[in-house]
């Protein structure tokens, strides 16, 4: 029987269960598990790890992505997770040790399982430049020419929102994306992170979308203006769906990008509350 447009309009806005009543099942918009950022239990990780990872897998998520150690070798790590059945897929280093210690972060990063290292902040002194973009762009190309050659490993570089300042017709991400070769660099959107300095996350996946192989998953408080500093006060890390972030949105375009690995990162101190909500929206959304 064909049913008119307004009564498919109105079964949407009664939502799943409706949909469900009238045999017009709605496809899942995020149907996996997401991954988890261990930034967002740093303090948990710090008094216990075990328990930790614990506590994380019984919310479903056995994806991690892991940016300390937290006191522990790569190798302790790993045999942790493999007792639980969880993965790392992406370990996270700062600047100075990926330039000046990669092959340690190579080896941590594969003794962990990870496929991709990850950075997440350029050292530089406000404001972030053309001619600081340039040369970070050749140093990605080299350290992220070594990981791939020598290790079999992708780099991404994690943005903070710095990088979205104006140049020319573009911005400084841009330059960043057009100077580094695609096969070494690739890139994690933090979608907050864009957002926050006035860039479209859904467009920025929608304009590169062979380069970003990671997401982070976090939304800004409602009311807070962004700016260019890339710091906010970590309070303004709220739930998904209860924030500025256009997520379904988003979703739908790294859905049709193909992002391999999506991570939960809550920097407030409310995740005990935020990560479960968090979990309930994106299991609640529909295409």
């Amino acid at each position: 029987m064909k049913r008119p447009h307004s009564f498919l309009k109105h079964l949407l806005f009664l939502g799943t269960a409706a949909l469900a009543a009238y045999g017009l099942e709605a496809a899942a918009l995020f149907p996996q598990a997401p991954g988890m950022c261990s930034y967002t239990h740093r303090e948990q990780f710090k008094k216990d790890l075990p328990a930790t990872l614990d506590a994380i897998k019984t919310l479903g998520i056995r994806d991690m992505e892991f940016s300390n150690l937290f006191g522990k070798t790569a190798a302790e790590l790993r045999q942790m997770l493999d007792a639980r059945g969880m993965v790392c897929t992406s370990f996270g280093v700062g600047y100075d040790d990926l330039m000046k210690k990669t092959e340690e972060v190579a080896k941590n990063a594969k003794t962990l399982g990870a496929k991709f290292v990850r950075v997440a902040w350029v050292p530089h002194q406000p404001p972030f430049t053309l001619e600081t973009a340039r040369k970070t762009a050749a140093e990605f190309n080299r350290v992220g020419k070594l990981l791939r050659e020598q290790h079999g490993l992708t780099f991404c570089y994690h943005n903070h929102g710095y990088e979205f300042a104006q140049s020319g017709e573009g911005t400084l991400f841009d330059v960043l994306m057009a100077e580094t070769n695609p096969q070494d660099v690739s890139i994690e959107l933090d979608i907050l992170w864009a957002h926050f300095p006035g860039a479209n996350p859904a467009a920025l996946l929608e304009k590169y979308p062979t380069r970003i192989k990671l997401l982070h998953l976090k939304d800004l408080k409602a009311g807070v203006k962004g700016d260019l500093s890339g710091k906010t006060d970590a309070e303004n890390d709220v739930a998904l769906g209860t924030g500025q972030l256009d997520l379904h949105a988003i979703l739908k375009a790294a859905k049709k990008a193909g992002v391999q690995h999506y991570y939960i990162e809550d920097e407030s101190s409310r995740t005990a509350t935020q990560v479960p909500q968090t979990l309930r929206y994106l299991k609640g959304l529909t295409e």
